[in-house]
């Protein structure tokens, strides 16, 4: 295993303070919250009034969860200066959450080299948060982004990195290790992974078969003997973007299999493939991964993990929440503001604003978006928001999107902000 390079990331904030004004050092105001959970227990009224927590999830393809969170921050400034600001970039366990995690705990970020989705090694990093937890995130050994859309077909990409990230957390010392799977290029089950954590999987002549999407379907016998002693004893979790099934509709074949690269038959070969390997599963381990909500996440990574490797599936940005104590937070809040890319039907299932609304039940939360698919107030009803606003309610195409998207943000920021003072001052 490769040494690995670390570099310090020091968190956000002092721990003493978690809501600030307009005065405060930095723009962003990240802020740490590991020791907050019992502080300020009783918040004064008038002192609440000025209070605005503001945990988005990141655009996908225009802007990061903390750039996100510095626009809508300055825009609600610029309307009223004397609030105070507390911004938490959050992920949903897809792309963002290792960077999510490190802010709000702290941490070290960890470089070592991997073999990626088609197998050229590349840089890859992970998190050691303060109190020894690793947090990974498969997308930086697997991730869709990490092919070019000619050479994309899950029949031959493979998750054989996420493998040698979890080894490197164990060398480390770990004795928990977060996984956050979304973002993957894959389709092959585990196999990748859970061969570089020892596992052999063979076929009918007792070879082994390859441990890619293509090999899913030869699987004839799992042999679990070389599986990683160090894994025994340990949490290992997998924070998952998707509640998907393993195979079948909505499965991670027939769901994600087209934006992987696969055609029509290797869309159905993929998804059969997977009926195969949960039927070997099932026989030689007793675990049905047919019923188990969430084993379709990055391909039946998440599948693979939990049946052979004892892995815990749970939804990344409820987990997230849980961790930062996010309940208590809120109700010292007059408003939380979270957002998405695209707010639509999807976000009702495990999205960050699904989760921030039912963790912050007793303060009014609002919702900005890039894009708004649905009817407002279906959504707004369905997800427990007090508001929904649009960035792109123009319409642009993506390409104009990507260079008026800070600008949209933060006009539709303001407008939240002055509907919020407005509905304020009515109530006063």
């Amino acid at each position: 295993m490769p040494e690995i390079g670390s570099t310090s990331v020091r968190p956000r904030g002092t721990g003493k303070r978690l809501f600030a004004g307009r005065n405060s050092k930095s723009k962003n105001e990240v802020l740490e919250v590991r020791d907050q959970r019992k502080e300020e227990q009783f918040v004064p009224d008038e002192q609440k009034k000025k209070r605005i927590l503001i945990a988005p999830d990141s655009f996908k393809g225009t802007m990061d969860a903390r750039e996100i969170c510095r626009i809508l921050r300055e825009a609600f400034l610029e309307v009223e200066p004397s609030l105070e600001i507390c911004c938490l970039p959050m992920a949903d366990g897809g792309e963002g959450t290792v960077d999510a995690f490190l802010n709000a705990f702290g941490g070290t970020q960890e470089h070592i080299r991997v073999h990626g989705p088609l197998f050229a090694c590349r840089e890859a990093t992970f998190a050691i948060l303060r109190d020894g937890t690793a947090v990974v995130e498969m997308a930086q050994a697997a991730g869709l982004t990490l092919v070019a859309e000619t050479s994309r077909n899950p029949l031959y990409t493979s998750t054989y990195g996420v493998g040698e990230l979890i080894l490197t957390a164990l060398d480390a010392g770990c004795r928990r290790i977060l996984i956050c799977v979304g973002g993957s290029a894959t389709v092959d089950g585990g196999l990748g992974c859970l061969t570089a954590l020892g596992i052999r999987f063979v076929n009918r002549q007792g070879e082994e078969v390859p441990p890619m999407g293509c090999g899913l379907g030869q699987v004839d016998h799992i042999l679990t003997d070389g599986l990683e002693k160090r894994l025994r004893g340990m949490e290992l979790i997998v924070l998952c973007d998707v509640d998907s099934p393993l195979h079948g509709a909505g499965g991670a074949a027939l769901a994600f299999g087209r934006q992987k690269g696969a055609d029509d038959g290797q869309i159905r070969a993929l998804d059969a493939a997977l009926r195969s390997f949960s039927e070997v599963v099932r026989r030689d381990t007793g675990c049905d991964l047919s019923t188990l909500a969430g084993a379709g996440a990055a391909g039946g990574l998440a599948g693979g993990l939990a049946a052979l490797a004892g892995a815990k599936l749970s939804s990344g940005s409820e987990f997230l929440l849980r961790e930062m104590g996010f309940d208590a937070l809120a109700q010292r809040a007059a408003l939380v503001v979270t957002g998405e890319g695209q707010l639509d039907s999807q976000s009702v299932r495990g999205k960050v604003v699904a989760g921030v609304a039912r963790h912050a039940a007793q303060t009014p939360v609002i919702a900005v978006a890039g894009q708004v698919e649905g009817d407002r107030a279906w959504l707004a009803g369905a997800l427990g928001l007090a508001g929904v606003y649009e960035a792109n309610e123009a319409r642009k195409p993506f390409a104009e999107v990507q260079k008026s998207c800070r600008e949209d943000l933060y006009r539709a920021a303001r407008r939240a902000a002055r509907d919020f003072l407005q509905a304020q001052s009515g109530q006063s």
